[in-house]
């Protein structure tokens, strides 16, 4: 089987898409079952997707010669060449978009906020989805959701036939795991965090992440809680988001507040098993990988009723409606403080994620791709 990635979503700082989209691209090549795969991004073909992954160099860093004449082939050639480069192979486009080359098209639907939810995405990525995706779906011989929630409500929205969506759930590394204090105590350190001594929310500064219902109910919970255990904010600045960003400067100024942006790759694993909880009260997720990365890394977990969240969380989480504030002030102030119930909501999350494994969603990915060569073929 041959085999087509898209690889737009790979980017320095990976987003939850950006880790979906590494993890294939990394373990694809490896499975017995796939002779071939190329990478393909923005009409071009793609030798190492780990170079997407490099920071830019900083301002003013010597810059590589670059040759003094390259004869560049016409527009009509290279998209020529694409659509020959694509022919015979399933082309697979993990963050909802499939070009026009593709012909056996697989396309991961992870959510339908920009529908559902368009006033909390920028209006760029909603004239994207309105210029571009009726196309891809068009194209689309089979589609990807991350969670059995996600694919009922493509069903229903797109009038999608369910024989050909698949729920294929994310996996979650083995790196995020539980960790002595001693272990991690160098990484926390360079963050001016201490041991069990933080609540921690990993996710983008946008609004259906309920950040500022986050912020209003931390505010609820005793002084001296606040105190003992700060939250801490891990994550891009977002969108929309200037409001906030005023909310969050005024607490930080309290002192229970730590706004940390984004942090590298490596040190989130030790942020995650250093906090004494963890919060994620989003409105709406195609999947919630932060969710499952607390989970697998033992910090009992507080999040929504909504979506896909309670089939992610399979029972092990407090559940609240983020719009309830004094709902989610009271379950944070259960994860962080009812002792009883944390021990078992730290065992019973362990127990779930194991349950979430990148290898099988890749093993279950390319299922997919054999039905849809065979369909096609």
């Amino acid at each position: 089987m041959k085999l087509v990635l898209s690889v737009e979503a790979l980017a320095p700082h990976l987003t939850g898409i950006g880790r979906y989209t590494w993890e294939l691209a990394q373990r694809l090549p490896m499975q017995a079952q796939v002779q071939d795969v190329r990478f393909y991004r923005g009409g071009r073909w793609i030798d190492e997707p780990a170079r997407l992954l490099e920071a830019p160099p900083a301002p003013g860093a010597a810059k590589a010669r670059k040759p003094f004449f390259k004869l560049k082939p016409p527009r009509w050639l290279r998209d020529w060449q694409t659509s020959a480069n694509c022919r015979g192979r399933v082309f697979h486009g993990p963050n909802f978009f499939l070009p026009a080359c593709a012909e056996a098209g697989v396309a991961t639907v992870h959510d339908l906020s920009v529908f559902k939810y368009p006033e909390t995405h920028p209006i760029e990525r909603i004239r994207h989805f309105e210029r571009d995706f009726k196309q891809s779906m068009a194209r689309a011989s089979h589609l990807l959701t991350d969670s059995e929630a996600t694919r009922r409500e493509v069903i229903d929205f797109l009038a999608w036939p369910g024989e050909k969506i698949t729920a294929v759930p994310l996996g979650v590394s083995p790196r995020f795991a539980p960790a002595a204090a001693e272990v991690i105590a160098p990484c926390l350190e360079r963050h001016g965090l201490q041991y069990k001594r933080y609540a921690l929310c990993v996710s983008t500064l946008e609004p259906r992440k309920k950040i500022a219902n986050l912020l209003q109910a931390y505010e609820c919970l005793p002084a001296g809680v606040r105190e003992q255990y700060p939250l801490v904010l891990v994550g891009g600045t977002g969108w929309l988001s200037d409001d906030l960003h005023a909310t969050i400067e005024r607490l930080a100024a309290q002192g229970w507040l730590r706004y940390l942006g984004f942090v590298p790759e490596a040190d989130l694993p030790a942020l995650y098993a250093g906090a004494q909880a963890f919060v994620y009260p989003s409105i709406y997720e195609g999947f919630g990988l932060p969710v499952l990365e607390a989970m697998a890394s033992g910090v009992p977990v507080v999040t929504s009723i909504f979506t896909s969240l309670p089939e992610v969380t399979q029972g092990a989480a407090r559940l609240v409606d983020p719009d309830d504030i004094d709902a989610l002030a009271l379950g944070i102030h259960t994860a962080l403080c009812d002792e009883a119930w944390r021990a078992t909501a730290c065992e019973t999350g362990l127990e779930k994620a194991r349950n979430f494994t990148w290898s099988r969603c890749v093993e279950q990915t390319i299922d997919v791709y054999r039905q849809v060569a065979a369909r096609n073929g």
